[in-house]
């Protein structure tokens, strides 16, 4: 991750002190009062230290184990999600077949953790839509699986956080369901960082619930994913971060060495809501005023993505190449940057759409995690040379060390998230007084550990993520000596290992004005 940028420190408030007492004034003393501490102005923030547990999870990431998920979902021709209702399917081709194989690989990977894993089906009947241009034109079945790993804290165990990818295929022709639909990239890829989180993570325990899915349905207009959403909402389940990974194959193209089309390897893009998609017109005139366009609780999300990379990446270095033949020791080294996320402040790329939409739309926080440089040829094509182009989403453009990178900033975000305290709630900037100092109170998160710690965050208004904070240990109020009408405040929970929550932006608060002194008659 590159660091933040320098910034100079700010001068702290300075107190006065009066250190002698004049022998004028001493027959009308007062009582000496308590000097007061200076407010602080924060610190630069750093990166939280990594969880040996995680860490170690992240190692067993296998782009192999990788690999042969995606290679499996290829086999099964074409995964249309309107191939449900075929009959003449050729043996375990097919969305059913896939579907099928899904579930019985989560509980491969339940049975290898004694059974920790709870593996289920949403499984439904989108109805047939006779609107202009549908997509599912007669009644259809769909199947969402997933898998649930039950938090250990009875405190914190209905906190849930989800990572998903889509399991369904198409070619060029939405009604084509049996001609080769490979969907490697688009979106098995998304899939295997779910079933590989799910592989590594199982062997741990976490104090709040993780839900690792695969959905059907996106290529028709994300009709797995809203119904999966929907009964989220609707069974009340306490989502705090959707994380869809769609397209995160790290497309390997031999010569696409054109810009805009260079894949950059040590990145991948965040897509992330800004206005949230169930704001209401009241709460919309709230965000104008607050300037808060930018900070929605999936904006939130997406710099916690940012903090854990920060946790788990590091820069490494290489020895350059000597040429063949050469007999000249080479001392260069080369800097590899490390694999980091880059946020995109928008929800989606122009013209398309992901199952991440689905969850903002019923009030969750969602991002989606998608390759740098996207290859159209490779996407909803039939597979076929034109013109000595290949056209087609094929196992051969899929890098698997790349999508295992993915799988591990996924891996590490559920993780840490599951770990850290939850939110804090009822998150305030008292606006009393006109001052340039700032206060913020805030409760503690349902099921907080009494260990639980507080973390004020905040950033100049023109900076994409937090770059300042400042500790309130275990209180429920800080007051700094920076201006709220200069920055961009937040609150987050932290526990004692370092796991810090998704941060909480304030909304104002007037609370009490302090008394109004009462006037000395003038002879005093």
């Amino acid at each position: 991750m590159t660091a933040a940028p320098y910034r100079p420190a700010r001068p702290a408030l300075t107190i006065l002190a009066t250190t002698a007492i004049l022998s004028c004034t001493l027959l009308h003393a007062q009582p000496a009062q308590q000097a007061q501490q200076p407010l602080t102005t924060g610190r630069p923030i750093t990166a939280a230290p990594a969880d040996p547990a995680i860490a170690a999870a992240l190692a067993q990431v296998s782009p192999d184990h990788i690999k042969a998920t995606i290679t499996k979902l290829v086999s099964f021709n074409n995964r249309s999600t309107l191939s449900s209702m075929d009959t003449d399917l050729a043996p375990n081709t097919g969305v059913n077949a896939a579907s099928d194989w899904i579930e019985s690989e989560f509980k491969s990977i339940s049975s290898a953790c004694n059974n920790c894993l709870e593996v289920k089906r949403d499984t439904f009947t989108e109805p047939a839509s006779t609107a202009p241009n549908a997509r599912i034109t007669k009644p259809t079945k769909i199947s969402n699986v997933y898998a649930v790993l039950r938090g250990t804290d009875p405190a914190q165990a209905a906190r849930m956080v989800l990572v998903t990818g889509h399991y369904d295929s198409r070619n060029s022709t939405n009604a084509n369901t049996h001609d080769p639909a490979p969907g490697a990239n688009d979106d098995a890829s998304g899939v295997a960082v779910s079933l590989e989180s799910a592989r590594v993570l199982s062997k741990l325990k976490f104090p709040s619930t993780i839900v690792f899915v695969a959905v059907a349905g996106e290529e028709q207009g994300l009709n797995g994913s809203a119904h999966l959403a929907k009964l989220a909402h609707d069974e009340n389940w306490q989502l705090e971060a959707v994380l869809n990974n769609d397209i995160v194959g790290g497309d390997t193209t031999p010569g696409n060495t054109t810009p805009p089309n260079i894949q950059d390897k040590t990145t991948v893009r965040v897509f992330s809501e800004g206005i949230p998609a169930n704001t209401t017109p009241d709460q919309l005139r709230a965000i104008q005023t607050l300037g808060a366009e930018g900070d929605s609780p999936s904006r939130e999300l997406a710099r916690a993505i940012v903090d854990v990379g920060a946790t788990y990446f590091h820069p490494t270095s290489q020895h350059s190449p000597i040429p063949p033949g050469s007999r000249v020791h080479n001392n260069l080294m080369r800097m590899i940057p490390a694999f980091h996320p880059v946020l995109i402040f928008r929800r989606d790329r122009f013209l398309r759409g992901g199952d991440h939409t689905s969850f903002n739309q019923e009030g969750f926080a969602a991002v989606r995690f998608t390759e740098w440089a996207e290859n159209f040829d490779h996407q909803h094509q039939n597979v076929r040379v034109e013109n000595g182009t290949q056209f087609g989403d094929l196992l051969q453009y899929v890098d698997f060390n790349y999508v295992a990178n993915v799988t591990r900033l996924n891996a590490a975000t559920l993780a840490t998230l599951a770990s850290a305290p939850g939110q804090p709630q009822n998150v305030h900037i008292l606006t009393t007084a006109l001052d340039n100092n700032t206060e913020l109170t805030w409760q503690p998160p349902a099921g907080a550990p009494a260990s639980t710690t507080y973390e004020v965050v905040w950033r100049e208004t023109d900076q994409p993520t937090w770059t300042d904070s400042a500790s309130a240990g275990a209180a429920l109020t800080l007051k700094l000596a920076v201006s709220k009408d200069n920055v961009v405040f937040a609150v987050r929970s932290v526990d004692p290992a370092g796991h810090r929550s998704i941060a909480v932006l304030p909304t104002p608060e007037r609370g009490q004005r302090p008394p109004t002194p009462t006037p000395r008659p003038a002879n005093q």
